[in-house]
């Protein structure tokens, strides 16, 4: 009933917000009378805020068309290379009429981003996506808003979700490097020790940045929440049937609007400063600074309905049953045994001020994946960084991509060829950047 009501509200707000989008061109429009009033650049930015405080945020496009690669500027296309009921997999093909610039860029490292499923839409790594396609094939999975998705498609489980994943990899094929954000770092892990179990080729690389893969450590406020409630009580009061004005209308989701009220209650006074001084912004002129606020939460207030299956399973799995880590997760019926992935090069990295995923929680992937030779392991820690200062801004661009492009370049490899190279490993570049010690491995 709940979501009914938020849509009735929704549809009741709509005409309000454009009446204050109007209403703030029409006192500052230089040929506008109203602009000449006293006090009209405060009314005209006072409706702005109103307007973009009530209307409905759609999911932005990634909006990249261009960027610098080979050493010369190339055009990029998006293209849906795969299509599932609740994922595209989408590529970003570049093209260049310069011939040493192509050469370049078909040389280079094959990257598969698994971009999370937990309420915000994929374009939330425009920025990873941008600094990778400077020296990357790039794809990226773009999972789709569970209330466009037909009940007929059926439920959408974790289970489905690491499915997916090795679907994805398959499709890119062996050569891949697997960079996982977030909430993926654990469903990666499990798709890619299940295929290291079946003897399957597993991807060149993995790249884990902020994720829950031990939710013990250093726990957060997230974490709190998710470990401190019973399964039964999120089942009650955050899961809604999808209205009928929807496509998939009846599934069972758990709405963006409530993941999106969560966002917001973590840092308020923080959203409320930022709005504030919006406003100030607005009356000083301040195109420049407006303009990057909009941008800002023209994407964090764009969010998704996730599959109810899919959200009920990662808290029970990951967050209260740690299965994971204690080595009892099975994925229709087969043993998660990170410990089988063998040649997989492995780096962590973790933001020093991450307020989602604590210290320690990804670096965790380090004990379980024991048979990754530890010349082949790696953690960074993102001084001064925060969750989204670890892929996305200027300490992503100018601290973390460097470490995760010369990664990536030292195991572009084929399988003998990193064998070999393995047991020559020194390190990778950057200060930040530890090997990790035999006694910093799992029994």
């Amino acid at each position: 009933m709940l979501y009914q009501i938020y849509e009735s509200q929704r549809a009741l707000m709509a005409p309000f917000a454009e009446f204050a989008s109007a209403s703030a061109k029409l006192y500052d429009h230089p040929l506008s009378p109203f602009a000449q009033m006293p006090m009209s650049q405060r009314i005209s930015a006072g409706f702005d805020l109103l307007h973009r405080l009530a209307k409905e945020y759609e999911k932005p496009p990634f909006g990249i068309t261009s960027v610098t690669a080979g050493g010369a500027e190339v055009a990029v296309q998006e293209r849906v290379a795969l299509h599932k009921p609740f994922c595209r997999l989408l590529r970003f093909k570049r093209f260049t009429d310069d011939l040493q610039a192509l050469a370049a860029i078909k040389a280079q490292p094959k990257v598969l981003v698994v971009a999370p499923l937990s309420g915000h839409h994929a374009t939330l790594l425009r920025d990873t996506v941008k600094s990778l396609l400077q020296d990357h094939k790039v794809y990226i999975t773009d999972w789709t808003d569970a209330r466009m998705v037909p009940l007929a498609e059926g439920a959408f489980r974790l289970d489905d979700y690491v499915e997916y994943v090795q679907e994805f990899i398959r499709h890119v094929g062996p050569d891949v490097h697997v960079i996982s954000v977030c909430q993926p770092t654990v469903p990666v892990l499990a798709a890619v020790s299940l295929m290291a179990s079946r003897g399957e080729t597993t991807p060149l690389s993995m790249t884990m940045m902020g994720g829950p893969i031990d939710a013990r450590k250093s726990p957060t406020a997230v974490n709190n929440l998710a470990m401190n409630k019973s399964h039964s009580w999120f089942e009650n009061n955050v899961i809604f049937r999808v209205p009928q004005n929807f496509p998939g209308a009846g599934r069972a989701v758990y709405p963006g609007f409530l993941q999106h009220t969560g966002f917001v209650a973590m840092n308020p006074d923080r959203h409320l400063s930022s709005h504030y001084d919006y406003f100030a912004d607005l009356i000083k002129g301040d195109d420049d600074s407006a303009e990057s606020h909009r941008q800002f939460y023209d994407e964090y207030n764009a969010v998704l309905d996730m599959p109810a299956e899919y959200y009920l399973d990662t808290i029970k799995t990951v967050f209260q049953d740690f299965a994971l880590v204690h080595g009892t997760w099975q994925v229709r019926g087969e043993l998660v045994r990170p410990q089988d992935i063998g040649s997989t090069a492995l780096l962590t990295i973790e933001g020093e001020l991450d307020d989602i995923s604590g210290a320690g929680q990804t670096r965790a992937a380090h004990d379980l994946c024991t048979g990754v030779p530890t010349s082949r392991k790696f953690h960074y820690d993102a001084v001064g960084a925060g969750h989204y200062g670890i892929f996305s801004g200027r300490r992503w661009r100018e601290k973390v991509y460097p470490e995760v492009r010369r990664f990536i370049a030292r195991f572009n490899q084929t399988a003998a060829e990193t064998a070999e190279a393995a047991a020559a490993s020194t390190g990778t570049e950057g200060a930040k950047v530890t090997r990790l010690p035999r006694s910093k491995r799992s029994r």
